[in-house]
């Protein structure tokens, strides 16, 4: 690890000290402010010179808090959105176990206002505190400093994209300073590089080859990271049990799996309840305009692949003349309709494989084109989410037709219920191979989180404002 990491991984933990701190002599400030006093009159006697002792003290334990939870892990690669939500966790439980500690000290009840205001400001204070770090950091890099020399093995299309990822963004600590199609013909260049790490993004390697560079980067301590491949994360959620005395591994797809299901549903029924309130003045006045513009149907029940391949109709707002639609609402043009896409998808498809996706369409409607370029046309997919068909998040759902082109670990995706957004839709959304999309899909699947999908969620409307990869 080098030593800017290693320096910025040390002063996180005075820096937090110093931050609860400042956190409790804040607390204890704003109790004595006159507009509080005036509210809530000071019943209670913690002179100065034997609260700050405590103040210091109570800190302390504060940060073994911190450190059981991880947030003095040396992975540079860590995400910030991860620690701040593991300083919430961390700080409620310092709140909780100071509240415990004051109830059974039977101390007045004026004095638990410092314990109240102690932990908000000791939340906002560390969280502020990381994110200045982040951000010092962040800038350091984009100026060149601190950054991690590295080497990207492999010439396909995932290497391309890492590369171009860290070569444009220099605030995220990497200089790429080559890449190899393949170790075995490089390994005497690379040696000359004197690289900090090495990524090796090359899936079709043999495995002498990817043995070769891990002896080589531990010979040399060099840091070796690998891209996982479509099935290299199966593993991540096993158990080990026994039947019969011996010992059993289950391999599991996902996580999504007991309590993990039910606390994705649960966040699915909420956050299709308020995403519904929330884009009701707009569904109507979509609904509106598709009836004035071109009439009925309003709602497009478009026919997708769900969980475990069972079929169901997924809502969108209709965005292409009557005559153009496909499906069972429009059985008298049915097959002139599929005639005149299949055309389409000829000449115009953006993408290969079983998914399609057409540019320029000229089946699109005036507004049509206009909700889809900002995709409104997907807001009706939240009855979908309610009715427990899809998700928020999650893979997108294709139509039986893809999905019958599907190969045997394309059908990877099917494991858990489709999303209207997903790791695909802010990775690139139609920018990406369909093999791109299923990789991401794959690896959302296998590392699902409730954080991962709150992140998701975040990112996607500025993925939407950037239009980027919309047909």
């Amino acid at each position: 690890m080098k030593k800017f990491e290693l320096t910025f991984t040390f002063l996180q933990l005075p820096l937090d000290y110093l931050a609860l701190v400042m956190a409790g002599f804040s607390a204890y400030a704003l109790r004595y402010a006159d507009f509080v006093t005036t509210v809530r009159p000071i019943l209670f006697d913690l002179r100065w010179p034997r609260y700050w002792p405590l103040v210091l003290a109570v800190s302390a334990g504060w940060v073994i808090i911190f450190a059981f939870n991880g947030l003095y892990h040396t992975n540079p690669n860590r995400k910030l959105a991860r620690d701040l939500s593991r300083i919430v966790f961390a700080s409620a439980t310092g709140f909780a176990g100071i509240a415990l500690y004051v109830f059974l000290s039977l101390q007045k009840f004026d004095s638990r206002f410092l314990v109240l205001a102690g932990w908000i400001l000791a939340t906002i204070f560390v969280c502020a505190e990381r994110i200045l770090i982040k951000l010092l950091k962040m800038g350091l890099n984009h100026l060149g400093l601190g950054l991690r020399r590295t080497v990207i093995v492999g010439h396909e299309t995932i290497a391309n994209r890492i590369a171009q990822t860290l070569t444009g963004d220099r605030s995220l600590g990497y200089l790429v300073v080559g890449q190899f199609p393949d170790f075995t013909s490089a390994s005497n260049k690379i040696e000359a590089l004197k690289p900090d790490e090495i990524i090796f993004a090359d899936p079709k390697a043999d495995e002498d080859s990817a043995l070769s560079a891990i002896d080589y980067a531990n010979e040399r301590h060099i840091v070796f990271k690998y891209s996982a491949d479509l099935f290299a994360t199966i593993s991540s959620n096993m158990t080990i049990y026994t039947i019969a005395d011996v010992p059993v591994v289950e391999l599991s797809r996902t996580r999504l799996t007991g309590w993990g299901a039910i606390t994705k549903r649960f966040f699915d029924i909420i956050g299709s309840i308020v995403l519904i309130v929330i884009f009701s003045p707009i569904f109507i006045i979509c609904s509106l305009v598709i009836l004035l513009e071109t009439g009925r149907p309003i709602i497009y029940k478009n026919e997708r692949v769900g969980r475990k391949g069972k079929n169901f109709f997924a809502f969108k707002f209709r965005s292409m003349y009557q005559k153009y639609c496909t499906g069972a609402q429009f059985k008298s043009t049915d097959a002139s309709a599929l005639r005149a896409e299949a055309e389409l998808i000829k000449t115009n498809s953006a993408k290969s494989g079983p998914v399609y996706k057409i540019k320029n369409d000229p089946r699109v409607t005036t507004f049509g084109r206009f909700i889809r370029r900002w995709s409104l046309d997907e807001i009706p997919q939240f009855f979908n989410v309610l009715s427990g068909k899809m998700s928020l998040v999650g893979p997108r759902p294709h139509q039986p037709r893809e999905v019958a082109q599907y190969q045997k670990h394309h059908k990877a995706v099917l494991a858990i219920k489709p999303g209207i957004t997903g790791m695909a839709q802010i990775s690139g959304r139609s920018d990406l191979s369909f093999e791109e999309e299923i990789k991401l899909d794959t690896l959302y699947i296998e590392k699902w989180s409730l954080l991962s999908d709150l992140i998701i969620l975040a990112k996607t409307p500025f993925v939407v404002f950037r239009k980027k990869g919309v047909y």
